[in-house]
């Protein structure tokens, strides 16, 4: 099967509001090629986000429904594809690839897999989920906020965890990944958060590790020890992970870090102020920054808030208890879209 088979692939994956950024080198392709067979990448090249039976996909792509519906099959449990069950028997739709595909790629990442991406995000200069608006919001770290202040329910993250039924962990696949191309960080591996809103959501999981609504608290707690920067989907409701980020290995900021694209994360609606008649400046603060955000002037801490994300992290290191956050001004950081389909659409409108 020719390569114009994966070039389709690739373009309809751009199509979606994730993005899929092409490359002058075509390293995308050679992405999509270790991926998905040719037979597959066929049917997924006809396939949309919105999912459709299995006869309809295998008319568009000229193939036997028969045929086609054993394929479909073997990639959604394979998931590399989204189904669900329909009225009348499985339906499937097109995963993008990031937030989705490459996630669920984890059991079968390897080396060069590993490889394949680091030369992806190098060339797109971080850009694998394009422009516009932020796949991930920041959620900050609770007790960094002042206790007196109205906080809604999607910026807290333990309210995310305690509202659900059913929680999990899995690897993270951003320090898999650079593990696997011999740059390892020093952050724990095994903190990627899920839950779900039904029980036994990840009893039979290959990927998910079946955990206990505390000790969902106690990693999310341990990964702010850690100075980690909680992120989710960019959106209010029906958010079910919680990533646990770092600078050195997580690819969304690593944007930020590394090519300074602003735009990788949405920053969270508070931000970092100083009490200057409490601060020593003693700079213990300074190492949990992992934005630039701080900085001494003298004896006295400055705050960036430019480049401050709002993930608190800052403030419990304080000894002194000289920082908080606060909420910026009203307008200044755009209200979440509603769920994932108000913020597709939002992100089309751009």
């Amino acid at each position: 099967m020719s390569l114009g088979t994966y070039r389709q692939l690739a373009r309809k994956l751009d199509d979606l509001p994730n993005r899929f950024p092409a490359t002058e080198s075509g390293i995308e392709i050679r992405l999509l090629q270790r991926i998905f067979t040719p037979e597959e990448a066929a049917l997924a090249a006809e396939m949309f986000y919105e999912k459709e039976p299995a006869g309809i996909i295998a008319g568009r792509a000229g193939v036997p429904e028969k045929e086609a519906r054993r394929t479909l099959k073997d990639m959604a449990r394979k998931r590399v594809i989204l189904f669900s069950r329909g009225e009348t028997g499985l339906v499937y739709g097109l995963m993008p690839f990031v937030v989705g595909l490459y996630e669920e790629l984890l059991p079968r990442l390897d080396k060069e897999l590993a490889e394949l991406f680091e030369a992806y995000f190098q060339e797109t200069r971080g850009e694998i989920t394009g422009k516009g608006l932020s796949v991930h919001r920041v959620i900050p770290v609770q007790e960094a906020i002042d206790f007196e202040m109205e906080v809604f329910p999607f910026e807290k993250a333990s309210g995310l965890i305690e509202n659900a039924k059913s929680w999990g962990v899995r690897d993270c696949i951003c320090r898999v990944q650079k593990s696997l191309i011999g740059d390892p960080c020093s952050h724990p591996i095994e903190n990627c958060l899920v839950f779900a809103p039904v029980e036994g959501a990840f009893d039979n999981s290959e990927v998910d590790r079946p955990i206990s609504k505390e000790e969902s608290l106690r990693i999310l707690r341990e990964a702010e020890d850690a100075g980690l920067v909680h992120t989710t989907g960019n959106y209010r409701d029906h958010n079910y992970y919680i990533c646990n980020c770092c600078t050195c290995s997580c690819g969304i900021l690593r944007a930020v870090a590394e090519f300074n694209n602003s735009t990788a994360v949405s920053r969270s609606d508070f931000q970092t102020v100083v009490d200057e008649e409490v601060c020593l400046g003693c700079g213990i603060c300074l190492d949990r920054c992992k934005f630039g955000a701080l900085d001494l002037d003298g004896d006295l801490l400055r705050v960036d808030l430019t480049n401050c994300v709002g993930c608190g992290l800052c403030v419990p290191a304080c000894p002194e208890e000289a920082l908080k956050l606060v909420r910026r001004r009203e307008g200044e950081v755009p209200l979440p879209p509603e769920d994932i389909r108000e913020w597709g659409q939002a992100r089309f409108s751009e």
